[in-house]
């Protein structure tokens, strides 16, 4: 066998590491591909449709809490460790959700899924960050890109056919050898190299407590709200009183303690307010379109949920292709060129999707899909480089998990307030399915909803800086972190 290099790839020196990166990183990617397909089927066999968004709220609620504990916790205890914690949690939860025996409990086990991908995503992207110099990551995404390439087609195909055999239980079952060999194969070949005398800093728990509790009565009202009880009752303003309270007491708490489980200081910098926000209108649009673009297509164009996830893949399929390219564009415009670019595709495809109605083809709703997907590629990636770029190692771990918790908490959101416009319109039939008009009307709403979110992504990404040099200057002075494999 040739000797492995020293450069970027799964035969260089480095490349086991990156192997089991991409592989932990394959868990979320399927994951959020793959549940969506069947959540139809799911709701079918278990019933309670209108505790179907939990299934991605409660996930994206536990995921969007410990993701800034995580990547706070990785800066003080080490990213290894998180990473493996992460890990060993997804599993617990798939075995979990394997064995649910109604919505219920599938949806706790859902919440141990969320505690674990709060730690893969960000953690396996600061080790990138680490290793990596900014040049190396431009080449980097393309391996990481290729894992969401292999999901988005992978992922809704195998949804569809569990689907349609009735065997949903399937999509949970096969993490577990993902997840074994992704924490056995990084705790053989990645030692993470502490900084001599570094000293151990406090962990923020009032902070991290306040913060889930803040988010979890938010999120609660916005789903609830409207179904369980009116938006004007005294429970809805209740529980929302407790979400303003409880968060309003956590940014009291973050400006007074020395070190923040979120940094609010970090927003201060304009590259990273941009990204957070950026990040955060992201998670809106691609979690609204893949909670509801498969119901659209099974329950009102009348599909069958694999032709429904082959229509989903092209979002998750578009998204890679473009961020494998994403490292040379920003290398040669810039972070906001390439960002700019990519917004305005996300817009052009989200507006693309309200002329979507009853009687439209599968083929069309997935290539307005693709043109989001691929302007979310080239959006994503360089609004968190450029973030991960202006943080020093001490803070590249918070940097991240500000940006994922961002996204997730848009994500979380996105499903609660499109679930509650779905649930406002639909009429269940005796099997617990939506039918009837009422479901294309709020699809159509849901569609304008993204489209004027996507409107808002373009602003945010324009308030980037334009730094007079370009990225690949930059590049030159990133040094990556020692570790040994």
């Amino acid at each position: 066998m040739a000797a492995r290099s020293s450069g970027v790839g799964l035969r260089s020196e480095r490349g086991p590491i990156l192997l089991s990166l991409m592989l932990a990183t394959a868990l979320v990617a399927l994951d959020s591909t793959i549940i969506a397909t069947a959540s139809s089927s799911i709701a079918r066999d278990l019933g309670h449709f209108q505790q179907l968004p939990w299934l991605f709220s409660v996930y994206l609620l536990a995921q969007a809490v410990s993701v800034p504990i995580y990547g706070r916790l990785a800066d003080v205890l080490g990213r290894k460790r998180l990473l493996l914690v992460g890990i060993g949690l997804f599993l617990l939860g798939s075995v979990l959700c394997g064995v649910a025996w109604s919505m219920p409990v599938l949806i706790a086990a859902r919440v141990v899924q969320g505690l674990g991908a709060g730690a893969v995503l960000p953690i396996s992207m600061t080790i990138t960050s680490d290793i990596y110099t900014l040049e190396e990551r431009a080449k980097t995404q393309g391996y990481l890109a290729s894992v969401w390439g292999i999901a988005s087609v992978v992922g809704p195909t195998l949804g569809g056919i569990f689907s349609e055999i009735g065997a949903w239980r399937w999509i949970f079952w096969i993490n577990i050898p993902l997840a074994l060999v992704a924490g056995f194969m990084l705790l053989r070949a990645y030692t993470e190299n502490r900084v001599a005398g570094e000293r151990r800093e406090r962990i923020d728990y009032w902070g991290a407590a306040l913060l889930a509790g803040g988010t979890t009565a938010l999120l609660l009202g916005l789903l609830e709200g409207g179904t369980t009880w009116a938006w004007n009752s005294g429970a809805s303003f209740a529980i929302f009183t407790a979400a303003v309270l409880l968060l309003v007491a956590f940014i009291l708490v973050e400006l007074r303690v020395e070190q923040p489980i979120f940094s609010l200081a970090l927003l201060r910098r304009r590259v990273v307010a941009a990204s957070t926000v950026a990040s955060l209108v992201i998670g809106v649009i691609v979690m609204g379109l893949s909670t509801y673009v498969p119901i659209y297509a099974q329950d009102v164009l009348g599909t069958s949920a694999l032709i429904a996830g082959f229509a989903l893949a092209a979002l998750t399929l578009g998204w890679p292709i473009s961020a494998s390219q994403a490292g040379r564009f920003y290398l040669r415009w810039g972070f906001r060129v390439t960002a700019v670019i990519g917004s305005s595709l996300v817009l052009v495809g989200a507006l693309l999707t309200i002329t979507l109605g009853a009687q439209s083809s599968a083929w069309l709703v997935a290539l307005f899909c693709f043109v989001v997907g691929a302007g979310m590629g080239l959006t994503a990636v360089p609004t968190l480089i450029a973030a991960q770029t202006s943080a020093a190692h001490n803070e590249r771990g918070a940097v991240t998990g500000t940006n994922m918790f961002a996204r997730s908490m848009g994500s979380a959101i996105g499903v609660a307030v499109f679930g509650a416009v779905v649930n406002a319109h639909v009429r269940l039939n005796a099997t617990g399915v939506p039918e009837g008009a009422g479901l294309m009307t709020a699809m159509h709403l849901v569609f304008i909803a993204i489209a004027a979110v996507a409107l808002v992504l373009l602003v945010s990404v324009l308030f980037m800086p334009a730094h007079r040099r370009r990225a690949a200057d930059v590049a030159a002075e990133s040094q990556p972190e020692a570790a040994t494999v």
